[in-house]
């Protein structure tokens, strides 16, 4: 089952229409994303497994891998660590997110497989599907939809599940 993202803002999941937010910089092709550069990377990518917020919900629904985040949870993002692209444990001395944040963005995180397999410095971490900001502002390369509609497509999903980022034509 495929996510199917477009530039201007609409996924189709299973015969609707959701809305989504984009990085900050639009989409580009996959092979062109940098570290830090705002875009979402174009091109299909595999659900790798669903992490959530314990202390704010229940275990969801899905038949992708689960696993809870906790406070010292984070995500590498310094292309010159071996960890680049992966999560690691806080307290970390190099670059990284964290992915316990005071706001409900991350309390629902599908890992994606962009750069993971194996990671390439530079090529960009941390593209995740997550939770949207209420007024659906732009993410930092990340595709984001309404809790609601994050939890549907993740009940429907496992693990040969994919998300199609389409470029404008």
């Amino acid at each position: 089952m495929a996510l199917v993202i477009h530039p201007d803002g609409r996924a189709d999941w299973r015969g609707r229409t959701l809305r989504c937010a984009l990085g900050r910089a639009g989409i580009v092709a996959g092979a062109d994303k940098r570290e830090g550069d705002g875009v979402t990377p174009a091109g299909c990518w595999q659900f790798r497994r669903l992490l959530y917020r314990a202390d704010r919900m229940e275990p969801p629904a899905t038949a992708l891998p689960l696993a809870r985040i906790w406070p010292e949870d984070g995500w590498c993002d310094d292309l010159s660590h071996p960890e680049y692209n992966r999560q690691i444990t806080r307290p970390f001395t190099a670059s990284h997110e964290s992915l316990w944040r005071d706001d409900e963005l991350y309390d629902l995180i599908v890992v994606l497989g962009h750069n993971d397999n194996p990671p390439e410095p530079d090529l960009g971490s941390a593209i995740f599907l997550h939770v949207a900001s209420p007024d659906y502002a732009a993410t930092e390369g990340c595709i984001a939809l309404a809790r609601e509609d994050l939890l549907e497509v993740t009940a429907g999903s496992s693990d040969d599940s994919v998300i199609e980022i389409l470029m404008a034509r």
